[in-house]
């Protein structure tokens, strides 16, 4: 019987080198593997659903949920995780030195709907009583001029959200002062600690405290299938989230390997030590159940920034096979 061959988009991550290069193969299925930056990956999948299968930002994925007819379904595979206290930037001169002082101000961001920047207006929300109406957001690209949201968005009358002129960038409005501060993905070229600064210069003190007081490793992407794939092959669900599984596992082995370094990080096994020590041994979990908590925060932030119509439940992300794991 041949197998179903399907494309999916995802970047290179060491977590699907074993998709990538064929050692793992998900049951009844052929991959064609595409490595592609994930900023192209999700402009593909949510304009046109170019792929059968996707790397996604959990964000533009639950908003896709409120549009008819919903395009696509989800996996609980989390390609990208990261704390994002290190994404704020602030230009030295706003007068920005605590996070209540960004109440009022001008914040850039490359798409209002991007999972980064909900994270980070929920956590300055909910632990440093800055809420999300408190300041005004520009959007627009961060290094070349005319970014627009990828989806179209109807937000709540007190959510303030405006584009930047055409010709410009947030970084550079950043850099000359145009905005005060900044929330995104990727550290701006502007940045420099001098002129454009972090909030919170020690960040990974900040998030490591975060995630002691919280267990929250923020989700950032999702894999998704398209609709109709799915629903013409319900067993795939299973089948990919066992491979992405499959593939996680064998990085998680390399990583831990001591008699040579599998990445260039000179002190690549301290900060696996450390990472098992703070967050146990399955420190960048798949499956929904472990991910529980992590979901309903990021639903609650997504709903609080006006971008969910009602405030989702976790289950409902996810394709209902792949809520339940299957042990023998």
């Amino acid at each position: 019987m041949s197998k179903l061959q399907l494309t999916l988009s995802c970047w290179n991550y060491d977590r699907m080198q074993g998709l990538r290069d064929g050692t793992v193969q998900p049951d009844g299925i052929e991959l064609n593997y595409l490595a592609l930056p994930v900023e192209e990956t999700f402009f593909r999948m949510v304009r046109f659903g170019e792929f059968d299968v996707a790397e996604m930002s959990l964000s533009s994925y639950t908003v896709s949920l409120f549009k008819d007819p919903r395009r696509f379904i989800a996996i609980p595979i989390f390609p990208s995780r990261f704390f994002r206290h290190s994404c704020i930037y602030v230009n030295a001169k706003s007068g920005i030195r605590t996070p209540k002082d960004l109440i009022g101000k001008k914040i850039g961001v490359p798409e209002f709907q991007m999972t980064a920047p909900v994270w980070i207006r929920g956590i300055l929300a909910e632990h440093y009583g800055v809420p999300v109406d408190s300041v005004t957001y520009y959007t627009g690209g961060e290094e070349e001029p005319g970014r627009p949201e990828k989806q179209s968005l109807d937000l709540p009358a007190n959510i303030k959200v405006q584009a930047i002129p055409e010709h410009k960038t947030l970084a550079q409005m950043l850099r000359d002062g145009e905005i005060d501060a900044f929330h995104t993905a990727r550290k701006p070229s502007t940045y420099d600690g001098k002129s454009v600064v972090r909030l919170f210069e020690d960040f990974r003190t900040v998030e490591r405290d975060y995630f002691r007081s919280t267990g929250i490793f923020p989700t950032m992407h999702t894999i998704a299938i398209r609709r109709e794939v799915y629903e013409k092959n319900r067993w795939i669900a299973q089948s990919l989230f066992k491979a992405f599984r499959e593939s996680q596992r064998r990085a998680y082995e390399d990583l831990r390997q001591t008699a040579a370094h599998m990445s260039m990080l000179p002190f690549l096994n301290a900060d696996i030590e450390d990472a098992i020590k703070d967050m146990g041994e399955d420190y960048w979990p798949y499956g929904f159940e472990k991910n529980e908590k992590t979901l309903s925060t990021f639903l609650r932030y997504h709903h609080e920034s006006g971008l969910s119509k009602r405030l989702l439940k976790p289950e409902e992300l996810f394709a209902p096979e792949t809520l339940e794991e299957f042990k023998i």
